[in-house]
């Protein structure tokens, strides 16, 4: 791809992340887009023919980019702030994969390889930085991952209402909280059981 093709392609996928976030995948339009993105509709549909495939690339950006923060998270944070940005980080995630609902339930009966590759980086991304919070001593080491995974998908499922992001930002400050109450340091005091798994 030469060099002006991939930067317009790259805008393309920048603005329809925003316009899903804002709009939903469904109720969003390609215009709109590309109007954000500053190419012609014609660009659009050279890169992406059809809507699903524009939002199977916004999906699959967001899980890369979000597991990618992980690495640089651990890296400038101690464990535990390390794992609560990146879980305030899966909240912006949820917001875009909330606008794109209904086009990535289309994409599930066709593409179901995809869900099961993303959702399994998201859930090890998760463990990692959990695990690594656990062998420092900052957070509870006798916790599942797979439940805290549970616990933070209640993000997806809660009512879109205009307070969401404030209310799924205080989600992520509970399950924190309830992670550190047993760690050597935390709250709740008491010495390390089982490693995360």
């Amino acid at each position: 791809m030469r060099a002006d093709a991939r930067r317009n392609r790259d805008k393309l996928v920048e603005a329809a992340a925003r316009v899903f976030a804002e709009q939903g995948g469904v109720d969003a339009s390609l215009e709109d887009i590309a109007r954000r993105a500053g190419v012609g509709i014609g660009t659009l549909y050279r890169h992406f023919p059809t809507r699903e495939h524009l939002v199977e690339v916004v999906y699959r950006r967001e899980v890369e980019a979000l597991s990618r923060a992980a690495d640089a998270l651990a890296a400038a944070n101690p464990p535990d702030v390390a794992l609560n940005e990146w879980m305030l980080r899966l909240v912006d995630y949820a917001a875009t994969k909330r606008g794109m609902a209904n086009s990535l339930r289309v994409l599930q009966d066709t593409n179901a390889a995809l869900f099961a590759d993303t959702a399994g980086l998201v859930s090890a991304t998760l463990r990692r930085l959990l695990e690594a919070a656990a062998a420092a001593g900052t957070v509870r080491s006798d916790v599942d991952s797979a439940d805290v995974f549970r616990a933070i998908s209640g993000i997806f499922s809660a009512p879109g209402t205009p307070d969401w992001r404030e209310r799924s930002r205080r989600l992520v400050s509970l399950i924190m909280d309830g992670l550190r109450w047993s760690a050597p340091g935390g709250e709740g005091g008491g010495g390390k059981g089982p490693r995360v798994t």
